[in-house]
């Protein structure tokens, strides 16, 4: 499989923040290797969900519902993983397992309410850099600025 190059032919590096063999498989979808236009509506559908989530998590966060923030996480895992958006992945993983009680490996049981808002609030805030960062990079790979 070819490395993804931009829209200049280029390849394009994405660094650690994007699987490129995932995000290969998103670019195979579309009909022309010139012409982005299907997979561009993923990737910025993504930015709308994505942004959207967060606004939805700081609201759950200031009424402190684990619960939802936990389906939240989840959701958003969901989305980021489909893209290859490895360490958005990672970041909603531990907001789901902080909302469902369990450390940030969700390997054991966390029962204080306040540790696991303060791994969420932590675990948010990366989510979010970590969003900046590969939306930086997206735009950059569908040749915007």
């Amino acid at each position: 499989m070819a490395p993804a190059a931009d829209e200049t032919g280029e390849e394009f590096d994405f660094g650690d923040n994007i699987d490129p063999a995932t995000f290969e498989q998103v670019l195979e979808m579309d009909e022309d290797d010139d012409d982005r236009d299907f997979s561009k509506g993923i990737v910025y559908g993504f930015f709308e969900q994505a942004e959207g989530t967060f606004a939805k998590m700081h609201t759950a966060l200031e009424k402190k519902d684990l619960r939802v923030l936990s389906e939240l996480g989840h959701f958003l895992k969901g989305s980021s993983a489909t893209l290859g958006l490895i360490k958005i992945k990672d970041a909603c993983e531990k907001i789901q397992h902080f909302g469902a009680h369990k450390d940030e490996t969700g390997a054991v049981a966390e029962p204080d309410d306040q540790v696991c808002l303060d791994g969420i609030t932590a675990a948010l805030k990366e989510c979010q850099s970590e969003y900046e960062e590969a939306a930086a990079l997206l735009r950059r790979f569908y040749g915007e600025t």
